[in-house]
Parts: C-alpha cells; sequence; structure tokens
C-alpha cells in the first residue's frame, strides 16, 4: 500500500465473485503502476488461497523480496528469481552437466544473454512458467497449484508477458522457439493465467490501467481478470456540511481537518472511479484508505476473504 495508506474491506460495488476463479488458474499476475500496493495486494492472494487448501508460491522478480515479510507464518511459500539464476537453472536441465557449468561461467555467453533485448525477461518468465508446470522441469520438485507473480510496474510487466511470444516468433525453429511457444500458450490462456491491476481512483494510474488493458488484450489476447482500486478515502459530508465544517478553520492536522481532507479527496476520486466502472468490463474491487501504517497482508486477506 502507499506511504499512510491501509487497504481494508472491499466496496459495495466489488464484484467480488472474480475473487474464486482467480483460484482456479495456475498463473496470477498482479501489477499496475509503481506504489500503488501491488505486493501487498499479490501477498493477500496468496494467503487466501492458502487458506483455501492450496500449495501456493508468490514469485517476485529482479531479485526482489517486498512481499516475504509479509508472507511469513502464512503457510505461502517465495521465490525471489533473477534472471542469472534463471539462466544457469535453464542450462542445467538443457544441458550434460560440464557444459551447462561451463556456458554459466563464461563470459562470453553472458555478455550474450546481457545484451540480447529480452533475454533476462524470457528467462524469468520462463522460471515463472516452470513453477506451474506438471511435471516440473526441476527434479524432485512439484508443481503448485497457484504461482501468484508479483509482477513489475505496468510496462515492464508487459515486456515481461510478452517475451515468450517476440522469441518464439523470432526463433522459428529450434529449442527456443518450441520452449517459449509453449509459454506463450500458457500465459495467453485465459482458463489458466489471470491478471490483477492495482491501481488508485488518480488521473495517471487509471489511465496507466486503461492502457494496460488495452495491450494485454492486443498483444497477448488476454483480459484483465480484476482491477483492485486502492486507498478509496470517506465522502461522509454533503457540500453544505463541507462548508460549515471549513468555516470552522480547524488546523489541517485535527480530526476536522482531516475528515475534510479526506471529504476533498473522496470527491476528485470519485470522478476516476466512475471512469473505471465506466470502462471496465465488470466492477472493480475497492480497497477504502485507513490512516495508519500499511497493512500486513493477512490483515488485508482477513478483510477480503469474508467475501468469497
Amino acid at each position: 500500500m502507499p506511504a499512510a495508506q491501509r487497504g481494508g474491506a472491499p466496496g459495495g460495488a466489488a464484484n467480488v465473485a472474480l475473487l474464486p476463479s482467480l483460484l482456479d488458474s495456475d498463473l496470477v499476475v498482479v501489477t499496475g503502476k509503481g506504489g500503488v500496493g501491488k505486493s501487498t495486494v499479490a501477498a493477500a492472494v496468496g494467503i487466501i488461497a492458502a487458506r483455501q487448501g492450496l500449495r501456493v508460491v508468490v514469485a517476485e522478480v529482479g531479485g526482489r523480496a517486498d512481499t516475504a515479510r509479509l508472507l511469513a507464518g502464512q503457510g505461502v511459500d517465495h521465490l525471489s528469481i533473477t534472471p542469472r539464476e534463471a539462466m544457469e537453472e535453464y542450462l542445467r536441465d538443457q544441458l550434460p552437466s560440464p557444459l551447462a557449468e561451463l556456458l554459466s561461467r563464461s563470459g562470453t555467453f553472458g555478455a550474450f544473454v546481457e545484451a540480447t533485448p529480452g533475454m533476462h525477461e524470457l528467462l524469468t518468465v520462463g522460471k515463472v512458467w516452470e513453477l506451474t508446470a506438471d511435471p516440473r522441469r526441476t527434479a524432485g520438485e512439484e508443481p503448485y497449484d497457484l504461482v501468484v507473480l508479483d509482477a513489475p510496474a505496468s510496462g515492464h510487466g508487459l515486456a515481461l508477458l510478452g517475451a515468450p511470444r517476440t522469441f518464439s516468433e523470432a526463433a522459428r525453429i529450434g529449442p527456443i522457439h518450441r520452449q517459449a511457444g509453449l509459454i506463450h500458450e500458457s500465459l495467453s490462456d485465459a482458463k489458466r493465467t489471470a491478471v490483477v491491476v492495482v491501481t488508485l481512483a488518480e488521473e495517471m494510474p487509471v489511465n496507466e490501467t486503461l492502457e494496460l488493458r488495452d495491450a494485454l488484450r492486443d498483444r497477448l489476447g488476454l483480459g484483465v481478470s480484476l482491477v483492485v482500486v486502492n486507498g478509496l478515502a470517506p465522502d461522509r459530508f454533503s457540500d453544505e456540511e463541507a462548508t460549515q465544517l471549513e468555516a470552522l478553520a480547524a488546523p489541517a492536522d485535527s480530526p476536522i481537518g482531516a475528515a475534510l481532507w479526506a471529504h476533498r479527496r473522496g470527491r476528485a476520486q470519485a470522478e476516476q472511479l466512475g471512469r473505471l466502472r465506466a470502462d471496465l468490463d465488470s466492477a472493480p474491487l475497492e480497497l477504502p484508505l485507513f490512516f495508519a501504517a500499511a497493512p500486513e497482508a493477512g490483515e488485508l486477506a482477513d478483510l477480503v476473504e469474508p467475501s468469497l
């Protein structure tokens, strides 16, 4: 959640009937503009799934571990994926051990990976896909019932999901073409992959959410399963009541000042929330603003889970 904001129970307009369908997927990708609270939402989805008896892992990319603390003691596995580790694992799986070790230590091969546009994304999303595979490529490992990917922010997240298609079409033949094609087929299958977009009811995040929705459809043929609108401020006063409170000239850090701030923010957010409701195929899940520190994912899951 953004600083000084907490997620809470879903708003009345939320289409919470969509939540069970997320848990029927192999992979739930949680993305959105940076700073909107997507990591907490990703962790909450993982915790809710674990409470339903599923074997779940929340995966992060780029060596991040934002959700690890949130998942502690919640019965959810956590994995932080780096392109380097994903490459070494892929080589060990595809090649005899001495050759795999030689290539993984090779500066030339490493330079090739670094210099190839999209290769980091392909290696990373390939590892995410491997977590869902049955049987797993990693010897002795069982597939997860659900993988929740705390994906990069919108643009980078789209590049991550689109890399397999790009490489499959570019390679045309050979193992990269075949495996990238399999990954793309899985990612673009709405029955296997669900996308959750987390946003704020502000102009730029809403614009980015709608652009991401269109890009996913155009590039991957994939729809957005759920939009989560975070940090909604309450609007408890009529215009007349707000005018009366403003006449008191209360300090901004007083209870009246905080209530007026929430009122003004709520009115501004209502317009952006209306844009989303009008443009989306289904109602977003609404999480209100709390004047406290960021929540634990377990707290958010406690509040959302009864709506399942």
